[in-house]
C-alpha cells in the first residue's frame, strides 16, 4: 500500500467533524482560545493532520516539510482539497519546502509546533502501517533538538513539542513551561 494524504475523507474528515474543537489537547497546547488565531508554523509537517486541525479551528498555518516525496504528497492533497468543501480551511494553510531550521528565522511565527519522528516504542506493539511508511520516507530526525532550539529562538509566543507521553524529554532542551498530557501523547510547551 502506498502512503496517501487526503484532507477530504477518512480520519482527517472524521476528526474535523467529531474531534472536540478547541478543547482538544493540541489546540490547547498551541494557545487557541476564543478569538485567538495565531500564526502557527508546523515545522515538521509530516502528513499534515495537525496543521489541518489547527487551520480548521481558525489558525493560519505554515507547513514546512523537507522530504521531497512527502512534500509532493502534501502539495497534491492540498490542491485536491482546495477544490471542495475544505477550500476555506485549506486557504489558511501554506506549504513550504525546506529545512525548518533555515526557514523558521525568516517567518516570525507566533507559535512553532515540532513533531519529530518519535523514538522506537518500548513495547512490542507495532505502530500503524501509515506511521511505518512515513518513517521509511523521512527516516529519523537526529537534528530534532537543534530544530527545537531554533524554534525557541524564532517563536514570539510559544513552542510546542508533540512527544510520546512516557518518553523522556530529548537531552539538550530546557524544561518546558508546562505540559498537556493525553492518553498516549503529551505536548511540552515553552512559553516565550
Amino acid at each position: 500500500m502506498d502512503l496517501c494524504i487526503d484532507f477530504t475523507s477518512g480520519a482527517v474528515a472524521h476528526r474535523l467533524r467529531f474531534g472536540g474543537g478547541r478543547g482538544q489537547d493540541l489546540p490547547k497546547a498551541i494557545g487557541l482560545k476564543k478569538g485567538a488565531n495565531p500564526h502557527v508554523v508546523d515545522a515538521t509537517a509530516g502528513l499534515g493532520r495537525d496543521a489541518f486541525l489547527l487551520a480548521s479551528l481558525g489558525a493560519r498555518v505554515t507547513l514546512i516539510e523537507r522530504s521531497e516525496p512527502l512534500h509532493a504528497l502534501l502539495a497534491a492533497a492540498l490542491a485536491k482539497a482546495q477544490e471542495g468543501e475544505m477550500a476555506e480551511i485549506i486557504s489558511r494553510m501554506e506549504l513550504r519546502f525546506g529545512d525548518a531550521k533555515d526557514l523558521l528565522p525568516t517567518l516570525s511565527p507566533e507559535v512553532v509546533l515540532v513533531d519529530p519522528m518519535h523514538p522506537p516504542r518500548g513495547n512490542s506493539a507495532l505502530v500503524k502501517q501509515e506511521m511505518r511508511q512515513l518513517r521509511e520516507i523521512v527516516g529519523e530526525d537526529p537534528d530534532a533538538v537543534a530544530l527545537i532550539n531554533v524554534a525557541l529562538a524564532s517563536a514570539t509566543k510559544r513552542v510546542v513539542l508533540k512527544w510520546p507521553r512516557k518518553a523522556a524529554l530529548p537531552a539538550g532542551l530546557p524544561a518546558p513551561s508546562h505540559q498537556i498530557l493525553g492518553k498516549s501523547t503529551r505536548y511540552d510547551v515553552w512559553m516565550r
